[in-house]
């Protein structure tokens, strides 16, 4: 069965791709509209971040002999703690001052990070394996399903909605978003402010190190992962809009369905068509698409 000349299979097959794709551009996308909507910064360092909590994954289970299941928990935290000390550290010094220092600042980690994961591994490479658990796949009649595949997409799902819900319905995501606007009201009410950011940089960072573990078994751990997809990731959240966690979530997935389409339909223009949509976004409607007008 062909639609519009092109097999119903190769078609699905890239739109699962695009899928999956679109997973980790709304986890990576969700954790730098998190930091920037509550935090202000811009954090270049997130590749890096993404591409670190990869590599722990990889060094958990062959020098440590941890698990995927392990490192899917463990990893995230440790990163995140990682993320957390950079925040006391540096980060917290920047907040009264222009947003390019946090982007200069950023961008220097991420290079650091890169530097010392490519003295240590190179560039080649590492492969990781896909749990057993998760091993195999279904037969839809029409395409091939990896389980793995679809763990990633359902996974990423639940994350990315989950982390909406948390910010946007509870009242630990009123204390959040009322700290950004009025962080000395909340005081006076008895909130340790500085403790909430950092706690937030904290868990946009573990969202980073999260879709690296993902992503482990799906593409080569290499240093240059991260550099390779933040560039995509932030039009993502000038697309959606900055700060919009809605946006980043709805605007990641369905980018990466869009580009997995042109992959079909126009392969060369695969590579660019995000970039084309930002440049239209912008013109039109320059907050993004749920951003809001300041």
């Amino acid at each position: 069965m062909d639609i519009f000349g092109i097999p119903i299979q190769a078609l699905m097959g890239q739109l699962l791709i695009g899928l999956i794709n679109g997973s980790f551009y709304a986890i990576l996308s969700l954790g730098l509209a998190i930091i920037f909507g509550l935090l202000n910064i811009i954090n270049f360092a997130h590749g890096a971040l993404y591409m670190m909590g990869a590599f722990c994954a990889w060094i958990g289970l062959n020098w440590l002999g941890l698990n995927y299941w392990v490192a899917l928990i463990a990893v995230p935290v440790v990163v995140g703690a990682f993320g957390m000390l950079i925040e006391r550290t540096m980060l917290k010094h920047l907040y009264k001052l222009d947003h390019l220092y946090g982007l200069l600042l950023t961008f220097g980690l991420a290079l650091i990070i890169e530097g010392l994961f490519r003295y240590r591994f190179g560039i080649s490479g590492e492969s990781y394996p896909v749990p057993e658990l998760l091993a195999g796949g279904f037969n839809l009649g029409f395409m091939f399903l990896p389980k793995y595949r679809a763990w990633v997409i359902a996974v990423s799902l639940v994350v990315c909605f989950g982390s909406w819900f948390i910010i946007e319905r509870t009242k630990l995501g009123s204390y959040l978003r009322a700290g950004t606007e009025n962080p000395q009201l909340l005081q006076a009410f008895g909130i340790n402010v500085p403790l909430m950011i950092t706690l937030t940089y904290g868990f946009g960072v573990a969202l980073a190190a999260f879709a690296g573990v993902l992503a482990a078994p799906v593409l080569q751990v290499n240093p240059v992962m991260g550099s390779n997809l933040i560039i995509v990731v932030f039009a993502v959240v000038v697309i959606g809009g900055m700060g919009s966690i809605m946006g980043s979530i709805v605007t990641g997935l369905g980018l990466g369905l869009i580009e997995g389409l042109t992959k079909v339909f126009y392969p060369e223009a695969s590579a660019v068509v995000i970039f084309v949509i930002m440049g239209i976004v912008l013109l039109l409607r320059p907050a993004g698409l749920f951003g809001r007008e300041r």
